[in-house]
């Protein structure tokens, strides 16, 4: 299954984050144990998802699996949790017993909270206890229910925050860069986002490597190839380059090979 191109989101159960941690953290999830089953069977299967720079926990509540990120290979056992940055291309490969628990940040978002600048990890996959208390991590996994396991993070995350608050500006800098840039339908260029923010090119390129690990204008690429091709996934007939600044669908489609490492055609009839 491939995200964007397949609706992965069908394997899992999902939670969005109230209060101050909606800012931060995209979501909270589990994969389902009879949505697996309905949608995969007893097939083992892969999960391919895209760059995104949103760091991630995933927190092993089942079998071994093994994770692929960019051109290195990981087997990870039942008993190991992992943070990744998602800045390459991930694969995931499942077993149908599978019980994987998700937490996925916002750009920035782990800084936010707790304090922890997601630039170190491009391209590795990282021991969650060196993130997280072990105690913390035991205590979700003793945890029977979804919602449980939710209220625990939620609780130790909101605390967490409220001690780095004052720490939080960078990000918040960036993550206003951001939702402006979306609202602009990613037509402003770095220059122009700046002015906007009221502050200096120089300063937003140095903002954007500070919490992101990448520059403006590569992360602001990577996040339009999203949208345009989750666009042209939905509907082809309606499908504008133009809509999200592209000249023209061969610039599109040289795009989407750089984004996803395959043709357009090999995943879209």
């Amino acid at each position: 299954m491939t995200e964007i191109f397949d609706n992965i989101r069908k394997l899992y159960r999902f939670y969005t984050p109230r209060h101050e941690l909606a800012n931060y953290i995209e979501f909270f999830s589990e994969s389902s144990a009879e949505e697996t089953y309905h949608h995969v069977g007893d097939n083992r299967f892969i999960i391919k998802m895209f760059p995104s720079w949103t760091p991630t926990f995933y927190i092993n509540l089942g079998q071994p699996y093994q994770l692929a990120v960019g051109a290195n290979r990981f087997l990870i056992q039942k008993s190991t949790d992992v943070l990744i940055l998602r800045n390459n291309i991930v694969e995931r490969h499942n077993l149908p017993t599978d019980h994987i628990f998700t937490i996925k940040f916002f750009p920035g978002g782990l800084e936010a909270i707790l304090g922890i600048n997601q630039v170190q990890f491009s391209d590795q996959v990282v021991k969650l206890e060196t993130v997280l208390p072990e105690a913390l991590i035991h205590r979700v996994k003793q945890l029977t229910d979804f919602d449980q396991r939710i209220e625990l993070l939620e609780n130790f995350f909101l605390n967490q925050y409220k001690k780095k608050k004052a720490s939080a500006y960078y990000v918040d800098v960036v993550q206003k860069a951001i939702e402006i840039q979306a609202a602009s339908n990613m037509e402003f260029t770095s220059s122009q986002l700046a002015s906007e923010l009221f502050a200096t090119n120089k300063t937003l390129y140095r903002y954007f490597i500070r919490v992101i690990g990448t520059t403006p204008k590569q992360y602001f690429a990577t996040v339009r190839a999203r949208m345009a091709l989750a666009g042209y996934v939905a509907n082809k007939k309606l499908f504008s380059p133009d809509d999200y600044g592209y000249y023209d669908m061969s610039h599109f489609y040289k795009d989407v090979i750089r984004f996803t490492g395959s043709k357009l055609i090999e995943n879209v009839g």
